[in-house]
């Protein structure tokens, strides 16, 4: 161990000394065996606290710390996405921060706090965008949403701690029943002659439908307050409060239904929320990506192509020639009985970190080892996460005795031991779950500056080490790690085609079959998950992008003889959540000016997909 340490911070001075050995004096000896679901021993329960002590991160530490907290309390106190309150408050609250930072001494700060400096001003200003994209999103429903401001004045007199009007507030709500039973009945019965019905799109309806469940919502918890406290307030508003809340609901259902077209017993058709070009530029700005969007696609494109030749090659060892798509099938016919799916997932991670300690990949404590634990997913979540969700617990999705037959075999199908074999490390051990352990214990205040494409983009491209150095050695398993790995090529291309306006979300589905090979269902809960608001626009690219930016990364540090990969590893994840290319900035010691902007073109120096 103390050679392993020595080692380390003799041969990468670059890696910061107190994260890593406090990593390092934690591990075990590596003896090749099997690894089980170990009991940390209770002198490992606590590490040395002087180490502890030594690792404070950067001086804008205390900077970043306040704005966090800042801009959450505020987003608390201003919690209605869309309403002028919020808008005005944060709009202000942003630029008093970036005016703050452009006084600080930046060339008096130390290397890792110029990259905090610089990480910070970044999340400003995509926080900056992300509010300008809410004000022009808000005015481009707001024909359909005339009450909605009356609703958020309400809430923002309660949050202000005014003396409530009951005669005032009853007039309100009366206004806020009134307009919305009036457009309610004007889309069920449209006046003849009357175009403007026709001119709304689903996109605008759909979101629209959100906005307008939000504001029942404010409502309500507005109301609530009152209720029982206030006789008076109650004798006033009891009866418009139940007018609008009726209203505000069935206004919402005839959005769905006659714009939408949602048929009730039928999952909601897949809309989305596309954010156009200037959009995904102004994201792809923020997570550093010196590319174009169409330039993002032809990355995916290429490794979209090579994972098809590497499945025809995989197929002529299953003996269907390069009919892959049959052996594909026959992959998918390997799912394992009712019961024992948990027993699956749980001895393929245990492979998987025996792999990875045989091959001194990277540290791994052992109370992230004993901590973790399998749930299984309710089936009304398994219609947008059809797959493993990973992290500290390993959610597994798997029918149950409640679904229909053809649900049940397409999850049984879908989650099959080879497509498994390539995606439960993925999610938890060197995946997820060790980048949520690590980066909880070390700079945790960069969990300001997380994105998908550290998380996401890491945990894929353990995908590629893994296949790099022979992980999968079965053609089946191989299979299964290709359909993984054009599946993360194939998010790229759909997500960037349909946010570019050019796919609809049907084309994404199809997509998805044809050159992937997704059972339909298990198509559509993709679709459906990356398109219905819960995750952000690039969220989808971030996994493949990501990873082949952290394998560049690893091929110009690792392969070019500067750092192992155990060193390699532990600094990444030592390090805190950002953009990748920060990761790089960091770990060559770059020098960094206050104006840095994007500028690493690491497809340029990617190795072949296959490895060398």
């Amino acid at each position: 161990m103390r050679r392993y340490l020595s080692h380390l911070l003799l041969g990468a001075a670059c890696v910061c000394a107190a994260p890593c050995a406090l990593l390092a004096q934690a591990v075990p000896a590596r003896d090749g065996a099997a690894t089980k679901h170990v009991q940390v021993q209770p002198a490992s329960y606590a590490p040395d606290a002087n180490l502890l002590l030594a690792e404070r991160g950067s001086e804008m530490r205390g900077v970043v710390e306040r704005y966090t907290a800042d801009r959450a309390v505020l987003l608390r106190r201003y919690p209605q996405q869309y309403s002028a309150a919020q808008q005005a408050v944060m709009a202000k609250f942003y630029d008093a921060w970036l005016s703050q930072l452009k006084a600080t001494d930046f060339n008096k700060l130390s290397l890792d706090a110029k990259a905090d400096h610089i990480l910070l001003r970044n999340s400003i200003e995509q926080a900056q965008d992300e509010l300008k994209r809410d004000a022009t999103v808000y005015a481009d429903i707001g024909a359909l949403l005339p009450f909605g401001d009356s609703v958020f004045a309400l809430e923002d007199l309660r949050r202000r701690m005014e003396t409530v009007d009951g005669a005032r507030s009853a007039r309100t709500l009366t206004y806020i029943g009134t307009t919305a039973n009036a457009l309610r009945t004007k889309f069920e019965n449209p006046p003849k002659g009357d175009s403007s019905v026709a001119k709304i799109t689903k996109v605008s309806a759909y979101r629209a439908a959100e906005v307008t469940a939000s504001l029942r919502n404010t409502l309500r918890s507005w109301h609530q307050f009152y209720d029982g406290y206030d006789p008076l307030f109650l004798w006033w508003t009891s009866a418009p409060y139940r007018t609008a809340d009726s209203a505000l609901m069935n206004y919402q259902r005839v959005l769905r239904e006659k714009i939408v077209g949602w048929k009730r017993g039928d999952d909601e058709p897949i809309v989305g929320l596309p954010i156009g070009r200037a959009g995904v530029e102004s994201g792809m700005k923020h997570e550093m990506l010196p590319y174009s969007p169409e330039e993002l696609i032809a990355i995916a494109q290429k490794e979209l192509d090579w994972g098809e030749g590497e499945m025809r090659k995989a197929s002529r060892e299953m003996g269907f020639g390069d009919n892959w798509k049959a052996a594909l099938e026959k992959v998918k016919q390997s799912y394992v009985p009712p019961g024992d799916q948990v027993n699956l997932v749980r001895d393929l991670e245990f492979d998987a970190v025996a792999w990875l300690r045989a091959h001194d990949m990277i540290t791994i404590p052992p109370l992230a080892q004993e901590v973790w634990r399998i749930e299984m997913i309710p089936p009304e979540r398994q219609k947008v996460s059809p797959f493993f969700l990973g992290g500290e617990v390993l959610q597994v999705s798997y029918p149950t005795d409640s679904m229909s037959e053809d649900d049940k075999m397409m999850s049984m199908r879908g989650n099959n031991p080879h497509f498994s074999h390539a995606t439960v490390f993925h999610e938890m051990i060197p995946g997820h779950h060790l980048q949520g352990f690590m980066t909880s214990r070390y700079y945790p205040y960069r969990r300001e500056f997380a994105t998908p494409f550290w998380s996401e983009g890491g945990a894929f491209y353990w995908e590629t080490i893994l296949w790099d150095n022979g992980f999968h050695s079965k053609p089946e398993d191989r299979i299964g790690a290709l359909f993984w790995r054009m599946h993360r090529a194939a998010r790229i291309i759909f997500s960037l085609d349909f946010h570019l306006g050019q796919w609809t979300p049907q084309q994404c589905v199809d997509f998805l079959v044809d050159r992937v090979g997704h059972e339909r269902a298990n198509a559509t809960a993709e679709v459906r998950r990356s398109f219905n608001g819960s995750y952000g626009p690039l969220y989808q690219v971030a996994y493949m992008m990501g990873g082949l930016q952290f394998r560049a990364l690893h091929h110009e540090v690792v392969d070019g003889g500067k750092l192992t990969n155990r060193q390699f590893h532990d600094f990444v994840y030592t390090h805190g959540s950002m953009p990748v290319e920060m990761v790089r900035a960091l770990l060559l010691k770059q020098p960094l000016a206050r104006d840095f902007g994007t500028q690493w073109k690491f497809a340029a120096t990617l190795p072949p997909p296959g490895g060398k």
